[in-house]
């Protein structure tokens, strides 16, 4: 248990710190329990399995919830899920991914030189473009999938498509320094075609960008853990589009007065 522990806290680039608070323990005695030092009481058992996503039963079996293998399709096909080869399978249309695409680049145009700019901030922008314009019109932009992590919400697909997008001379990453931390990057090699955007589109993924500039990875991963579709998810879990109609008026973009 103590290897697997490690091992499930390790791959979410979890720290001993931020989970022994989440489970109500001081760092020395979580790292005991990661040690083998100290037995695991039932109930910090069941605050583990349930912050991972795993129920009591498979986590106490070190049973872990299949990884879902990202397949960006090169025709234009419904997402589904399925099971193959005990991988899960999500296949991102491949009109998705290209307005993916376009809009990164475009908040990288934008934006992406400014120092407080990193891959944290970007992805937390393409949740609030993609949350909020759903909110406000009940359709998608991209319309990608966000599971729910201590780092805000994050768009599954993220890794992929920059991989395919650097591969295809679309951008680079690079790694600065942030007030001594290390910060990733992404310089856009070629400019954003917008041009399949409407106009109402382009015109809230200007606003974002213009109401976040100036938010660093902390504040907007702070500002996200109180948006309601961030809260009603379990740990690790899709968060649901449909829960923007529950939002606070802090977080909500549309004016549901008029509609009376």
């Amino acid at each position: 248990m103590t290897t697997f522990l490690k091992k499930l806290r390790q791959k979410h680039n979890i720290s001993q710190e931020f989970l022994a608070k989440k489970i109500g323990l001081s760092r020395p005695t979580y790292a005991q329990i990661e040690k083998g030092e100290r037995k695991m009481l039932v109930e910090e058992a069941q605050k583990l399995a349930r912050f991972f996503g795993l129920s009591l039963e498979d986590f106490l079996v070190e049973k872990e919830n299949l990884s879902p293998k990202i397949k960006l399709e090169k025709k234009v096909k419904q997402v589904k899920l399925k099971k193959q080869k005990q991988e899960m399978r999500i296949s991102v249309p491949q009109e998705k991914v290209k307005k993916f695409k376009e809009v990164l680049l475009y908040i990288l145009e934008c934006i992406g030189a400014r120092p407080n700019i990193g891959e944290a901030v970007v992805c937390k922008l393409m949740y609030f473009i993609d949350f909020d314009f759903y909110e406000k019109f009940e359709e998608q932009i991209m319309g990608a999938k966000y599971i729910k992590n201590h780092f805000g919400p994050t768009p599954v697909a993220f890794p992929e498509i920059v991989k395919e997008m650097e591969k295809n001379g679309d951008l680079v990453p690079v790694v600065k320094k942030y007030f001594q931390h290390d910060q990733k990057k992404y310089l856009p090699l070629r400019k954003a075609d917008l041009s399949n955007f409407s106009a109402r589109e382009k015109d809230l993924i200007d606003w974002e960008i213009e109401r976040f500039k100036d938010f660093n990875a902390t504040k907007i991963k702070e500002y996200s853990h109180k948006d309601v579709p961030w809260i009603g998810t379990d740990n690790l879990q899709s968060i649901n589009y449909e829960a923007v109609f529950s939002r606070t008026d802090e977080f909500s973009v549309r004016q549901y007065d008029d509609e009376l």
